[in-house]
């Protein structure tokens, strides 16, 4: 038997790690997760998370790869498991020494059939967001690209540079199909993960992103 007293289940085959506060932010709450899937389990986001839950995500069986959202997930280091980790490569050179990265991605590429790479550069210029569909739900992962702030889906603009990029992922964003949006980090007192009721609901939440960020405003 697992031992999954580390991990929680948001839906069935999403399990998420225990919860670690931003440390410029202490209200915001950052996750990992770790996706079931029959062709090898991935982990999504890097965070302190993966190291307390290490022990119960072993005994689910070594996970072929851990998927890096953007590069300031590095700050927390290398991860006390042993696991391959992929990020786009226009992040790669920020991260420098403090993640071991096993590969890079440079485009939209899918990973055995169900787990979909979409670079999203705006927030910085390798955010790249996961698509996954497990058959019964498509989880989008988007880091910190857009995150849950007090039930409200935000962007985090900082380098007004990137405003154009981050306009266009947002746009691309919104045409996905997807059901649940997981992002990095969400408030305390939001629920991790965020179920989507019906496409125009996707729609209007990243429609208020993108005229807040059109407008000049960074979240």
């Amino acid at each position: 038997m697992t031992d999954r007293s580390a991990l929680e289940s948001p839906f069935e085959g999403l399990l998420a790690t225990p919860a670690s506060r931003l440390p410029y932010q202490h209200d915001v709450l950052l996750r990992s997760y770790v996706l079931r899937r029959p062709t090898g389990d991935v982990i999504v986001y890097n965070s302190p998370g993966v190291s307390e839950a290490a022990d119960a995500i072993r005994e689910l069986g070594a996970p072929a790869r851990l998927l890096v959202n953007h590069a300031h997930e590095s700050m927390y280091g290398r991860p006390a498991l042993e696991v391959p980790m992929w990020m786009h490569g226009a992040d790669r050179a920020e991260v420098g020494a403090d993640l071991e990265i096993a590969g890079v991605f440079e485009g939209r590429e899918l990973i055995d059939g169900d787990l979909e790479v979409i670079p999203t550069p705006g927030h910085t210029p390798g955010t790249c967001s996961f698509l996954w569909d497990d058959g019964n739900h498509r989880f989008l992962f988007t880091g910190d690209f857009i995150w849950i702030e007090h039930g409200v889906w935000k962007a985090v603009v900082l380098d007004p540079a990137l405003r154009d990029s981050y306009l266009e992922s947002l746009a691309l964003v919104r045409d996905l199909d997807f059901d649940v949006l997981v992002p990095w980090g969400v408030t305390e007192g939001d629920a991790p993960v965020f179920a989507v009721s019906d496409p125009e609901e996707k729609r209007r939440r990243i429609d208020g992103i993108i005229a807040r960020v059109a407008a000049g405003g960074s979240r």
